[in-house]
């Protein structure tokens, strides 16, 4: 899914991929997670194993994204307040302790839905302004330097 969004006047494209932690995209996963710019993690705070499982998805946007990709991590089902299993407090410290952003959301009432795309955009255009514009807007060269290859004297050199 493609969605746009304003952010300081400029267009943000954000293509979503919602894979709602199913084991089965796990093995297709890791080639989007090469040219993403942010990555959401979302799990369900009305079941501990869907937290549980946040620490796996991590280690796979550790070791397939690139070193510098914006996460934030979002607890989702905030509504259902009588059947919650993950507290709030619990979570924000998870996020803090590896140094992410966190947010709950609840999908079924739209709270903080709206506000978690525009902090990843937010995030990525910041990181992405701090940048050096010569290593975006130049791509990635290879100089290759060598000795001059000496012609041998014969019938067939210039």
């Amino acid at each position: 899914k493609i969605r746009t969004v304003e952010q300081d006047g400029k267009t943000i494209k954000l293509q979503i991929w919602d894979t709602a932690g199913q084991e089965r995209f796990r093995t297709i996963t890791s080639s989007y997670y090469r040219g993403a710019h942010g990555i959401i993690i979302v799990y369900d705070v009305t079941d501990q194993e869907s937290f549980n499982n946040v620490k796996q998805w991590l280690n796979e946007i550790d070791r397939y994204a690139s070193d510098n990709v914006n996460k934030l991590l979002v607890g989702n089902k905030c509504d259902l307040t009588d059947n919650r299993a993950v507290s709030y407090d619990t979570a924000k410290a998870f996020a803090d302790e590896i140094g992410i952003p966190f947010m709950e959301t609840s999908a079924k009432n739209a709270t903080n839905v709206e506000q978690a795309f525009m902090a990843m955009a937010a995030d990525i255009k910041n990181r992405m302004a701090s940048q050096p514009a010569s290593s975006s807007a130049r791509p990635p060269t290879v100089q290759i330097r060598g000795q001059p290859v000496a012609q041998k004297s014969g019938c067939c050199s210039s």
